[in-house]
Order: structure tokens, then sequence, then C-alpha cells
């Protein structure tokens, strides 16, 4: 999932790299290096009720750490029932390094996906630029997650997805070259639209092995031509939540 170029400008010139696609899970996964362009540079934000919008990050919200050396970030969370506003609706929580300013991505999360109507949840993978692999294993929303993404700082890494309410896990390990410069625990929207996800809580959000508080990362919120989609909250104990705020 790339966001597009008015984005970054808004940013302050922060090239955002993303790579997830999602896509119902009987399709064939598709990556557009191009991206979706849902005009973000012209947004009409709109104020949020006793209190004022974070950075705006386009379509991601949650946090993001940048500099250089990331070795480590894993979060939790858990999959919250959401309510498809339309068939253009998808929002993927995910953890990674990279994809803020490098084009290098290593990220593993869900995917919920309202193209057929009803949210389709799917856990899956990416290395940019390949394209993002999706697991079969079952996911439903309640389903309590844990992912990590790790490296040695020699070009190994290891990605792993443990949903702990059906009791699996999956692991990639692969040799990549990452530029190491960002640790994010995000939501994401290729579609610049998101479901009606009411709250998504993380927690146990830890960079380089300690509490993600410790790296000072920068708090987004994603919007599209109407305005603010969500907003996050403050980080406190490596723990935040994001809530939705439109229709």
């Amino acid at each position: 999932m790339r966001v597009p170029a008015a984005v970054a400008t808004a940013l302050g010139g922060a090239a955002l790299a993303v790579g997830l696609v999602a896509m119902p899970a009987a399709a064939t996964p598709t990556h557009s290096p191009a991206g979706f362009d849902p005009q973000h540079a012209t947004s009409a934000h709109h104020p949020q009720v006793g209190g004022n919008f974070n950075q705006d990050g386009g379509n991601w919200s949650g946090y993001v750490a940048t500099g250089s050396g990331f070795s480590s970030v894993s979060a939790n969370w858990t999959i919250p029932n959401v309510t498809c506003n339309s068939s253009n609706d998808l929002f993927a929580p995910w953890v990674g390094l990279d994809g803020y300013g490098s084009q290098s991505v290593e990220q593993t999360g869900v995917a919920v996906d309202c193209s057929s109507g009803s949210p389709v949840d799917q856990a899956w993978y990416e290395m940019y630029p390949d394209n993002p692999v999706y697991y079969n294993d079952p996911v439903s929303a309640g389903d309590a997650f844990s992912g990590s993404v790790t490296t040695d700082g020699g070009g190994n890494y290891t990605l792993t997805i443990t949903d702990s309410t059906k009791g699996w896990t999956e692991t990639k390990s692969a040799s990549y070259n990452g530029a190491n410069a960002s640790a994010e625990a995000i939501l994401e929207s290729p579609s610049a639209a998101y479901p009606n996800f009411g709250s998504l809580s993380f927690s146990s959000f830890e960079i380089n092995g300690q509490s993600a508080d410790s790296a000072a990362p920068v708090a987004l919120d994603a919007s599209n031509s109407n305005g603010y989609e969500d907003h996050t909250g403050a980080l406190s104990g490596g723990s935040f939540s994001v809530s939705y705020e439109q229709e």
C-alpha cells in the first residue's frame, strides 16, 4: 500500500512507502506501486470535539518512530467487530519496520476487507516490493493477536503473527535489504476508506525490546477528502487506542 506523494508533502517531505494492498480472501493479492490517490492534500479536516487531531498520516493512524538502527518491533491487538460503510472499506492493523521515509517494508498484520459487502479478515505479511502473502488460517472478529518483526542487523528478518484465540502462529524468515529506519504500530486503509471499527487498542507496543514510549514515536491520524477518519489516543506504557471518527 503506497501513500500518494501529496501525503508525503503534507507530512513535511517524508516519503511513505507501504506495502499492503488488502484483497478479499478468495482473490489473488496484487500490488500497485502507484497506490490509491484519495487526494489527501485537499482534505477539508473537521475539528475533533474535545481536543486536537494529531499529525495527518494520510491513510495511516497509530504511532511511528523514525531514526536508524531499529532491530525489533512488537505489539498486541484484538480485531474489532466492524460495520462496512461501503464495499470500498478496508483497514489493517499491523506492526512493522520501515515503510516511512524508506523504500523497504517489513510488516505483518491482519486485513479487514469489505469488498464482498461483509468484513473478511485475513492475516498477512509483506516485504516490499514482493506482493503481500496472505495466510489461510482462520481469523474472526474478537481474536487476540500479537505481531513482531525482528532483524539481526545483517539482513536477516523474522516476521511472526499469532492468533492466540484460534491458537495458530505463522513465522516468515527471510534475507532482505531493509533500511531499519522506522518502527510502527499502525492502522492503515489502502483505499482511504475505513469501516466503522469503533475502537482498536494496541498494547505491549515495544521497539528494540523496550516500551515504545522510550522511542518518542509520533502519533498519526488517518484522513480522506471528507476529513479525519480516526483519532489516535495518547501512548502510555506501550498502550494506545485508535477511535473511529467518521461515518
